[in-house]
Order: C-alpha cells, then structure tokens, then sequence
C-alpha cells in the first residue's frame, strides 16, 4: 500500500483519537495545574455604643467575575500531586523520620486517603485479571466439550452476569449479604452468630468486592475463549492424540499456544477496566473499608457541592499512568513476539 494512500486511509481513525482521547488527556492535564478561586471577602464593620463588632461576608458577585475571567482558576503547579490528598510527600517523608520500624512507617503510609485507595486498587487488579482469565478458559473449554443440544443453553446462562448492569449487579449482592439476605442470613445460621455481617468487616468487604468482580468479567473472557476455541486445528489436536498426548497436554502444549494472542488481548482489556473499579464498590457501599481511585475522583468532583476539578484532575493523570505502567509489560512482550515471528 502507497504511504498516500495510508495516510488517507487511518486519517478517521486519527482525527478520532486526537479529539475524542488525546485532547481530553491534555485538556485534564492542564486542569490539574489549577485549584479553585478562594471566595472574595467582605470584612465589614459596624460599631453601637457597646462596641465595635466585625462582620465576614463572601462577595458573590466579586468571586462569579473571578471565576468567569479565570475559569481554570489559580495556577497552583505540581503541588496538587503533593498534597495530603494525593501522593503526600510532606506527611510520607513525616512519617518516614518518627516512624519505629518499616511495619510502622508503611501502616501510616497506607493510612493516608491515596494511598489506601491505590492499594485497593492493585489488589483488586492482580486478584481479579488472573482469576477471569483461568476460570474463563476453564469455562469455556467446558462449554465446547458439551453435547451440542446444551451448549446453547449454557452459553445464555453464562453470560448473565455481563448482560445485568454492573450497578445493579452491585446493589443485589448488597442486598443478598445484608443480614436480611440470602446470603446474610445464611452465614448467621452457619456460624450461629446473629451479629455476624461482610459489610462490618474490612477483610470480607474487599473478598465480596473481588469476589462480585470476578463474577461479573468472567463472561467476557469466556466468550472470547470461546470464540477462539473453534479457531484451534483440529488436524494439530489429532496429531497430539495419536502422539499420546493427555488432555492436559493438548490443553497446556497446542490450546493455550494457540490462544495466546487472544490471552494477551483479555489481559490489556481487563488490566485497564479493574485498574478504574468503581461500580462495586458504590454499589456495596464499601466506601468504609474499600476505596479506589476512581472513587476518589468521584468524591473529588461531588466535595461539599463546590467540585475540586484541579484535584480530580490530578487524581485521573496519576491513574492514567498507572494503567500504562501496568499495560507496559504486556505491550512489550506483544512487540517482542511480534519481532520474532517477523523474523
């Protein structure tokens, strides 16, 4: 193909992403180097025979034309990354000169709101992409074993969880281990412990967040797999039964080779979507026990009725970063692969 005629050929896709992902990027940037206007005051003053009595008052129409002639408001630099807020370098450097020991240091570290919400978020990320990816390649190649008159059935089945929004998905499972609940009720009577609840508890909070995530991402990896599955050679999966080979051997030596690029695929999508979790946890109200850094932005953007767009705006670059670092590895494993069968 010509470069001319390239060119002409990605251009939509192009002027797509410089609009709909690269400009907003910069866009957000920018905003994270702003803070808010501080309201205009009015100290006024006003004196009786008993004394004289100051009055503090905000100038509405002073702060809306502050606001309109600045609207990204006061250039405040990196130092919103650096706040107590965000990476806290003042209180992690603190806590590094008075804490006794790293246990210490590291548990007044993870008490700050950033970083207890990043570490949520990388557990939920390596616990819930390696268990969608087993379990939905073990699904699906379940589903492909199955006598053709089930498999229709099973399929629908499987992908209930996908097809349920992923709010409403969260609220019933609140719902279902309240104490009330199925769920609830049942380890109460287990356990013999009416007191018993997974909302109380920090542990079992994050169990049933990860737990409802991987619930709800398994369908896409099995459908996926799925659909990979009727690619394989049948001729390669003949030639390794009369070799000998073992159904574990065809799965480990000529299945999953096969399905690698589709592997990789799953990886790079669920990577960047547990990286953003948010549903769960709003959904079970898990705020208490189990934070994210998308729920950071939303709290960020809903403050006290008066949006903190500077913070939010930090908050989402810094996890922009995080899904390409954690997509960095995959991406150059993919290129390197890439290079070898080129070669």
């Amino acid at each position: 193909m010509k470069h001319r005629t390239f060119f002409w050929f990605i251009l939509p896709t192009l002027t797509a992403m410089v609009l709909f992902i690269a400009l907003p990027i910069v866009s957000v940037f920018i905003q994270s180097l702003h803070i808010e206007h501080e309201h205009v005051l009015v100290v006024s003053k006003s004196c009786d025979p008993f004394g004289c009595i100051e009055t503090t008052t905000i100038d509405q129409e002073a702060t809306a034309q502050l606001r309109k002639e600045k609207p990204l408001g006061r250039f405040n630099g990196f130092k919103t990354y650096t706040n107590r807020s965000h990476l806290a370098f003042a209180e992690v450097g603190e806590a590094w000169r008075t804490s006794d020991g790293l246990p210490a240091f590291l548990n007044d570290v993870f008490n700050l709101p950033f970083y207890r919400a990043l570490v949520f978020t990388l557990t939920y990320t390596f616990v819930v992409t390696p268990f969608v990816l087993i379990l939905g390649l073990a699904v699906a190649v379940g589903v492909n074993n199955l006598p053709k008159l089930f498999k229709g059935p099973t399929i629908f089945v499987s992908l209930l969880p996908m097809i349920v929004t992923p709010l409403v998905g969260a609220l019933t499972l609140f719902w279902m281990v309240d104490g009330d609940g199925v769920i609830g009720a049942t380890l109460q009577r287990i356990f013999n412990d009416p007191s018993l609840s997974l909302k109380a508890s920090g542990p079992l909070t994050w169990i049933t967040v990860i737990t409802y995530g991987i619930w709800h991402l398994l369908p896409f990896s099995f459908i996926v797999f799925y659909a990979g599955l009727q690619t394989v050679p049948m001729d390669t999966l003949e030639s390794a039964m009369i070799d000998g080979a073992s159904k574990w051997e065809q799965m480990i030596h000529v299945i999953v080779p096969h399905l690698m690029p589709l592997v990789t695929f799953i990886t790079l999508i669920l990577l960047m979507d547990n990286f953003r979790v948010f549903e769960p946890i709003i959904g079970l109200s898990a705020e208490a026990h189990a934070s994210s850094l998308s729920v950071i932005i939303f709290n960020e953007l809903r403050e006290s009725g008066r949006p903190l767009f500077g913070a939010a705006g930090a908050t989402s670059m810094m996890t922009i970063i995080g899904v390409a670092i954690l997509l960095t590895p995959v991406l150059i494993r993919t290129w390197r692969d890439f290079n070898r069968k080129g070669h």
